[in-house]
């Protein structure tokens, strides 16, 4: 199977839920059980499939969907999320030509979360691991959550940063005015985003990738918007003022971030991750069942960039990255 480019296609942001873990969300928005989002993410194959296929998409890394296993009690998050990480080695397994998995990680217990990320590694194949926007109000750069990172790059395996619900006093100071009328505000239109590309900023500020040389993080959505604004924040960092005016938050991004096309079909917004990046940290992504597969195969061929260049995003850095 092939792209119209005649290219082999790996998309990585593409979500499943696990019945057990998203028992403790609460009730189904029935705006996705409408438009069958529901039914997607708990299909884990014949449905997915046949889209895949449809869509001219070879290979699947399936992560669960947000909130996952990011909030509540340790005890519960750390049963939660082996179950869950259980079931989908199963399900990988039955389909191994077609899907590899990212870990679901029990964050409110940072030293479980290392080793539940080191039992998927080793034990059953997983490329990383997803987490999903703060823990119990808590960002990712805390000292408490550095196990994790330590873990992982002692696998060489990648954390993938992913949006969740905003803290509730940020949704109370900058959104609530809009929410009813516009909901997608709080999440894909810009919440996601906004909060997500402070997790990636904090991480940086934090001094974890001085401790962790060959950490690596990969973000959704073309980077949350940190390619179009990496100069100007490098710049306002290094100035008089701020702790070392030697600091270079651009090498720092540029060093241990990679970023995926999930829900973002642009090519001035591609253009701009290229020229920031480099084609090298790049790599395809649907955001699966929230977006569907054929609007960004079909944007593919459109795409203006050469066939080697295309291969990598495609393909090839993904391979590389997560050794598929």
């Amino acid at each position: 199977m092939a792209s119209a480019d005649n290219q082999r296609i790996i998309a990585l942001e593409e979500h499943y839920w696990d019945r057990e873990v998203a028992a403790t969300f609460g009730a189904m928005d029935p705006m996705r059980r409408a438009s069958g989002i529901e039914e997607r993410l708990f299909d884990y194959s014949e449905l997915r499939i046949s889209e895949m296929d449809e869509a001219g998409i070879d290979y699947q890394v399936l992560s669960h969907g947000a909130p996952a296993t990011q909030r509540g009690d340790a005890e519960t998050a750390v049963r939660l999320a082996r179950n869950a990480n259980d079931r989908l080695a199963q399900i990988v397994s039955a389909h191994p030509d077609r899907f590899a998995a990212f870990a679901c990680l029990p964050t409110p217990d940072p030293a479980a979360s290392a080793a539940e990320l080191d039992r998927c590694v080793n034990e059953f194949g997983f490329r990383g691991a997803m987490v999903h926007g703060l823990t119990n109000g808590l960002f990712l750069d805390d000292k408490r959550f550095w196990p994790i990172f330590e873990r992982a790059q002692a696998l060489d395996v990648p954390i993938y940063m992913h949006p969740a619900q905003p803290d509730p006093a940020v949704v109370d100071a900058y959104y609530k005015d809009y929410i009813e009328e516009f909901p997608s505000l709080l999440t894909a239109a810009w919440g996601f985003t906004v909060e997500t590309a402070t997790q990636g900023i904090r991480l940086v500020l934090s001094g974890v990738f001085d401790e962790y040389p060959n950490l690596k993080i990969i973000l959704g959505h073309l980077g949350e918007g940190l390619p179009f604004l990496v100069w100007r924040i490098d710049q306002a960092l290094a100035r008089r003022g701020n702790r070392d005016t030697s600091f270079s938050f651009r090498d720092y991004f540029s060093k241990h971030f990679w970023i995926t096309t999930s829900g973002f079909f642009s090519n001035p917004a591609l253009l701009c991750c290229v020229q920031e990046m480099g084609v090298d940290r790049i790599m395809f992504s649907v955001d699966y069942p929230f977006v569907m597969n054929k609007p960004a195969t079909d944007w593919i061929p459109h795409i203006p960039l050469s066939a080697e260049d295309k291969a990598k995003i495609l393909h090839g850095n993904a391979e590389k990255l997560l050794r598929l």
